[in-house]
């Protein structure tokens, strides 16, 4: 090849390396990016919206939300998905008030609260991997018992009042101003984080995720990361609604049932960046923030909740379409 030409094909082969960082930089980053400038045009448009107070109320409000969403990336990572979070939710949130109304003591009100959340996990395990029901229709089924489950117990009516002030703490304390709720969703995301990029578990729920058939040849337990995946799902989800209680000082046997939608929004966005097509716990993370963000400006901005809604819904659709065209973003 002469000299003029390899230094014609040079530049050609540069702007192609360029092109693919620049595509590779988009896909990463484009929905952080709407989320960095929503907190702009929030901050510059409403009055209350960038101050201290506010801003640990953000932080407060999607600390339940990040908890389940922690969950439910195990089991996008592993290619399941758990329609029965949300009611998982509400059974530990009446079920832990219960127990305490009753003269429980709390560790043990605590523990059976946990253990609740393992029996709906392993539930949900026996019937996706042992029986072969797919995941979206029989967590979808267990969550209608457990709805009906948490009604049963409360007789259809909220529990309020005899909850000791310890319990409550969990949900309305503050330590040095910060609230509690703030520590626990940074508790469960840095756990959550450490299982799934540093430990051989959550490599094994990612390569079972990414291609079931060539991890099951190359030695791993398919079956037993599926069901550890759905475990996992259903402990978060009874961890946020132990708190979610705490916080509200009553058990409410319908109050986990919009913690479905948005902790499901939340690992949907969060698969749009840093690694698009994969769930991940800091992506998912950045996806409660973007929940929490609109929501919380919204309702500065004295907006109806149906307009909320309707507002919140479309920039999630649209922060997913933008990514998706590039990436080609399998869900499921």
């Amino acid at each position: 090849m002469s000299d003029t030409a390899s230094g014609a094909a040079a530049p050609a082969r540069h702007d192609m390396v360029l092109g693919i960082v620049r595509k590779d930089h988009v896909q990463r980053y484009s929905t952080l990016v709407v989320l960095v400038l929503m907190f702009i045009v929030f901050s510059l448009t409403v009055d209350r919206f960038l101050t201290s107070q506010n801003l640990l109320n953000i932080a407060q409000q999607i600390s339940m939300l990040t908890i389940v969403g922690a969950g439910l990336t195990f089991g996008f990572a592993a290619r399941e998905m758990d329609l029965s979070v949300g009611f998982t939710v509400g059974l530990a949130g009446v079920l832990v008030p219960l127990l305490l109304v009753a003269g429980t003591p709390l560790p043990l009100a605590l523990l059976a609260g946990l253990g609740a959340g393992l029996a709906v996990g392993l539930m949900n395990a026996f019937f996706v991997t042992i029986v072969g029901i797919p995941s979206l229709i029989a967590t979808l089924a267990s969550g209608s018992i457990l709805f009906g489950i948490n009604f049963l117990m409360t007789g259809g009516r909220a529990i309020y009042g005899g909850l000791p002030p310890a319990y409550l703490w969990l949900g309305q304390g503050r330590i040095l101003g910060i609230p509690v709720l703030a520590f626990f969703m940074l508790g469960a995301v840095a756990l959550a984080w450490f299982v799934m990029e540093r430990t051989v578990f959550g490599r094994y729920v990612y390569a079972v995720g990414g291609n079931q058939k060539a991890a099951e040849l190359s030695g791993v337990q398919v079956r037993r990361y599926r069901a550890a995946s759905l475990v996992v799902c259903s402990l978060f989800a009874v961890i946020a609604g132990t708190l979610l209680a705490a916080r509200l000082g009553s058990g409410q046997p319908n109050a986990g049932e919009r913690y479905l939608l948005d902790g499901l929004a939340t690992v949907f966005i969060g698969m749009t960046m840093l690694r698009p097509g994969t769930a991940t716990v800091l992506g998912t993370f950045c996806g409660a923030l973007f929940i929490g963000i609109i929501n919380n400006g919204l309702n500065l901005m004295g907006m109806d909740t149906y307009i909320q809604s309707i507002v919140k819904g479309a920039i999630i659709l649209v922060a997913v379409a933008i990514v998706s065209r590039s990436t080609k973003l399998n869900l499921l």
